[in-house]
């Protein structure tokens, strides 16, 4: 499992939330919503230092990560967050 953050969505994290490097942006799984990933479940984000991350990756000095207990979510496969500049959003998809 592996966690990819475009540089479209590193962008977006850069000039929508102030990141800078040092942070840390935090997926986790939320009940309800859609999500391209797994039914009835959706991703939220946050910034904020890890707990225990079980999954990570650094891009330019921002750490991007999901927590252990939440890698269920995956199904065992790596996450690929995206920037969509058309509809303005992020997305998400097993990698």
């Amino acid at each position: 499992m592996k966690l990819t953050v475009t540089s479209a969505a590193l962008a977006w994290f850069r000039e929508e939330w102030g990141c800078q490097e040092g942070d840390s942006i935090r997926f986790f799984v939320r009940y309800g919503g859609a999500s391209t990933v797994q039914d009835s479940f959706s991703m939220g984000i946050a910034k904020e230092q890890p707990n225990e991350a079980g999954l990570s990756t650094v891009e330019d000095g921002i750490t991007f990560y999901m927590e252990q207990d939440e890698l269920w979510y995956m199904n065992g496969k790596g996450l690929l967050v995206d920037y969509l500049p058309a509809t303005d959003e992020v997305v998400f998809k097993l990698d």
